[in-house]
């Protein structure tokens, strides 16, 4: 399992048209079409460079907290359950991977006017305009008069909490978001209230970037230090509020139950079942005393909490470490897990007494999956992050339609030499970023997704998913 960012640096604010990663130019639109660039197929020539169509996005930001930061959460907000008009707001945390120890925090973060546009799905001519793709800008600045809302650049303000150590990974209660748990790399389960912040950023007027200078000194509720070794498995129970499973680099995972609003009982005799690191933990969206796990020996297991400390069901998922799953909240008998060997599999858990659950299987990335989580709004709808600099969307209920093909390449045969091999259900491939790390889908806003990676954060919104266009019901 990949896991660590090398040589962390601070993000530096570059000038307009200063692209990371996919590289831009001043120059006018190219004197031969566009051709589609496949990742691990393709190879640059001397002098070529990656343009970023920006008619693919409906929405297309990006900015960064500081350090880079292998984990973050999407906070649920009192803003709307389903959001479909621009300008939006968001808020979120996400913990550091910093130079040294001591400089490590959590960011708690609230970044307002994100704007965007709807875009037609074939465009009408090459968009290869230059684009700050830092924290206060984004494609959807320009062209104002197209349809769509909000207008100038994206604001940030963010709040630091200091942190001892490197944050693995950083989860945020569904119920009660404020609480948050974050797993450190010194070994420690610490719990969180953030109200304080929330409360002073939610207070904040939509002009000020707080910048985020100051770095508050703040006690966790809780301090676990019963982990052998260092984790980055973790997930709050979306039916039982405060409910907490942790698990760790030493294949142990120790179950926390609420005591009270601010401290927990935590289980000190762990759930043993895998022979080595656990990777990845979601609690079932149905079941409250129901878990899955997945681990570098290769398989998943599934728990119950009421029948002991060993697991229900295990089985061999890949052939490789299992890096990452994701339990679907739309469908629940569905399981997606991500392999290092950069293959991704979706199981029927309803089919397990037969042997094979698996119902699909795909080998697009060639380098580990790191995150993958189903949509929380379309239940065929899941998206995968690799270090391959991948990050793609997949619906899994899109078949071949050589007819539909041929009406659409008869569309753009002057502007674009589309690959002919992709599997049907890929619905979308975001670069861009460099050495994804983490995912996560706007449980509400439909079609919002953000990234992290290396080099920052991205909030995107691809213009060929139906949910995500505002006003998409005629």
């Amino acid at each position: 399992m990949v896991r660590s960012l090398k040589s962390a640096k601070k993000a530096k604010r570059t000038k307009k048209g200063s692209k990371k990663g996919e590289g831009s130019s001043s120059n006018p639109e190219p004197a031969v079409p566009a051709k589609v660039w496949q990742p691990g197929v393709d190879t640059l020539e001397e002098g070529e460079e990656l343009q970023c169509d920006l008619s693919a996005y409906n929405s297309l930001h990006a900015f960064h907290i500081g350090w880079p930061c292998l984990s973050f959460d999407i906070l649920r907000d009192s803003l709307g359950l389903v959001r479909t008009e621009f300008p939006h707001t968001i808020y979120s945390v996400a913990g550091t991977q910093a130079e040294k120890s001591s400089s490590n925090y959590i960011g708690i973060f609230k970044i307002l006017n994100i704007s965007g546009k709807r875009r037609e799905l074939v465009p009408k001519k090459s968009n290869t305009d230059d684009t700050d793709m830092e924290s206060e800008s984004s494609d959807s600045d320009e062209d104002d008069d197209e349809e769509g809302g909000g207008t100038g650049a994206p604001v940030l303000q963010l709040r630091k909490v200091g942190h001892e150590g490197g944050v693995n990974r950083i989860r945020a209660m569904r119920q009660h978001p404020h609480i948050c748990a974050s797993w450190a790399d010194t070994g420690l389960v610490q719990v969180w209230d953030f109200s304080s912040h929330l409360n002073a950023l939610g207070e904040s007027d939509t002009t000020t970037n707080n910048g985020g200078s100051t770095v508050f000194n703040q006690a966790p509720l809780v301090k676990f230090a019963g982990h052998k070794d260092e984790g980055y498995a973790i997930d709050w129970n979306p039916l039982a509020p405060g409910r907490l499973v942790s698990g760790d680099c030493k294949n142990c995972i120790h179950l926390w139950e609420p005591a009270s609003d601010s401290t927990w009982h935590i289980d000190s005799k762990p759930f043993v079942g895998h022979t080595a690191s656990v990777e990845d933990l979601q609690w079932s969206p149905t079941e409250p005393d129901i878990f899955a796990s997945c681990s570098v020996d290769g398989s998943i297991a599934i728990w119950d909490t009421r029948i002991g400390k060993s697991p229900a069901v295990s089985i061999k998922a890949h052939k490789a470490d299992v890096n990452v799953i994701t339990w679907s909240s739309l469908a629940s008998c569905m399981l997606a897990s991500g392999s290092d060997d950069g293959t991704f599999s979706i199981r029927d858990l309803r089919l397990l007494k037969e042997g094979d659950a698996v119902v699909a299987h795909f080998e697009h990335h060639k380098h580990p999956i790191t995150s993958i989580e189903w949509s929380p709004h379309e239940a065929s709808t899941l998206a995968v992050s690799s270090s391959d600099n991948q990050l793609t969307i997949w619906d899994l209920s899109l078949e071949r339609d050589e007819e539909e093909e041929a009406e659409f390449k008869a569309k753009t045969k002057e502007q674009v030499d589309a690959p002919t091999d992709l599997p049907p259900q890929l619905l979308f491939i975001h670069q861009g970023q460099k050495d994804f790390k983490e995912l996560h889908w706007h449980s509400q806003i439909p079609g919002m997704l953000i990234s992290t990676a290396a080099d920052g954060f991205n909030i995107l919104m691809p213009s060929n998913i139906e949910t995500a266009i505002p006003g998409a019901d005629s």
